[in-house]
């Protein structure tokens, strides 16, 4: 497994410094977040993608996934994450985020990156049923599923606190109606403990979805508010034993965005924390450190 930052808790500064802040922080990849000031895909250009790539490769950072769930770029004044939503009420508000993930599959196989995480459903309108929400969710997103499979990319879901899906169990219902390679899970390790769901007890069950892990704490109180990884209530060597035992080999990328005021000591802190017990065996023994870096005592970028 490797560990990866997410860029949304740099939204204060440009991808270039947010690669460079990024990478000195020993960290091997970085989750582009497909939004404003990084990478909002309705306004790249062939150049732009060239310069993203070429950023990456300066710092030697793999891209660990897309963030396809934020759309502060529409500047909606309800909530600047999740709406436009694929259940809105009104279709053409639908569209911009169907036309949002279109773009964002795209620029995933542009760049090489194995896939990207969009919103579960959004907020349930008031007056409407799950159920017709849910048929909604799957009119809109069956486009992108069909642009994921044939760019050979990942179209994730991510279940989140509040939203459609919010619960494994939900998740496992609307997946059945999907048959498709290119659909899968983005297990968010925080998310599953907000509502209740332990999320070392799922990790099993859900690995056959299981794509690509977020992680970040949560309080005892199980509030939706993410943590440094160590500040909150997961169990967090159970949680990285249990994704062990299913031999899952890919990325965890860390998930910040509320430390926007000091991203570079919230995911030194994290790789603090997580790199013992990523590194080491599932018993809980520790491997070395493949670099020669202590985190702890890097200076500040």
């Amino acid at each position: 497994m490797k560990l990866a930052y997410s860029s949304n808790a740099y939204t204060r500064f440009s991808f270039a410094e947010t690669a460079a802040r990024i990478a000195s922080l020993g960290y091997e990849g970085l989750e582009l977040l497909a939004d404003v000031p990084h990478a909002w895909p309705l306004s790249l250009l062939p150049a732009d993608v060239d310069r993203l790539r070429s950023i990456l490769e300066e710092h030697r950072l793999q891209i660990s996934n897309i963030n396809a769930f934020m759309m502060r770029g529409v500047s909606d004044v309800r909530q600047p994450y999740w709406h436009p939503s694929w259940i809105e009420p009104e279709p053409f508000y639908r569209a911009i985020r169907r036309d949002h993930t279109l773009r964002a599959l795209h620029l995933a196989a542009d760049l090489g990156a194995p896939g990207i995480q969009t919103e579960p459903g959004g907020p349930l309108p008031p007056g409407m049923t799950r159920r017709h929400a849910l048929r909604i969710f799957y009119d809109e997103l069956m486009p992108c599923v069909e642009l994921a499979e044939k760019l050979g990319v990942n179209l994730l879901i991510e279940p989140e606190p509040g939203l459609l899906i919010e619960r494994f169990e939900q998740f496992l219902e609307f997946i059945s109606w999907i048959d498709s390679p290119a659909v899968g899970l983005n297990f968010d390790i925080g998310h599953a403990f907000c509502v209740g769901e332990d999320p070392q007890d799922w990790v099993e069950t859900m690995a056959r979805w299981t794509r690509h892990y977020h992680i970040e704490d949560i309080s005892a109180e199980r509030v939706h508010h993410h943590l440094v990884p160590g500040e909150g209530a997961i169990d967090f060597a159970a949680v990285i034993s249990a994704i062990k035992r299913t031999g899952y080999d890919g990325w965890i990328t860390v998930e910040l965005y509320p430390y926007i005021d000091n991203p570079d000591e919230a995911g030194r802190r994290a790789r603090e924390v997580l790199l013992p017990l990523v590194v080491g065996d599932p018993a809980g023994g520790h491997c070395a450190e493949k670099t020669s870096q202590n985190p702890g005592n890097q200076g500040r970028p």
